[in-house]
């Protein structure tokens, strides 16, 4: 059974930096792609950005391209997605996810395994 689990969410201000973290266990976490959604309060679940399994490649939304970055550390079974410059529609509870495929997808209904969310509240 794959556990994915956040952390780092909290309160901040326009304009600051976070760093979230999903740790992982259960599976090879180096031999799989993994992501991070978030999802707003009346609002649909929707992507972030994704890491290839290597950690090589990286897809964005538009929304945080230049702004957010996701790494991984396949020594610690863990990725993180650092956000810099948050504002307010940032705020959102954030999930990391892994799909059971290859690729570098953006669809919440590919990835297959999914962590409990941590809340990030910017204020203005």
């Amino acid at each position: 059974q794959v556990q994915l689990v956040e952390s780092g969410g909290g309160l901040v201000q326009a304009g600051d930096s976070l760093t979230l973290s999903c740790a992982t266990s259960g599976r090879t976490f180096s031999s799989y792609v993994m992501g991070w959604f978030r999802q707003a309060p009346g609002k649909e679940r929707e992507f972030v950005a994704t890491i290839s399994a290597s950690g090589s490649s990286t897809y964005y939304a538009d929304s945080v391209k230049g702004r957010f970055t996701i790494s991984r550390d396949n020594s610690k079974n863990t990725v993180y997605l650092q956000m810099n410059s948050v504002q307010p529609e940032d705020t959102a509870v954030y999930y990391c996810a892994a799909p059971l495929g290859p690729g570098l997808v953006s669809a919440a209904a590919r990835y297959h395994y999914w962590g409990q969310g941590t809340q990030v509240t910017v204020s203005s």
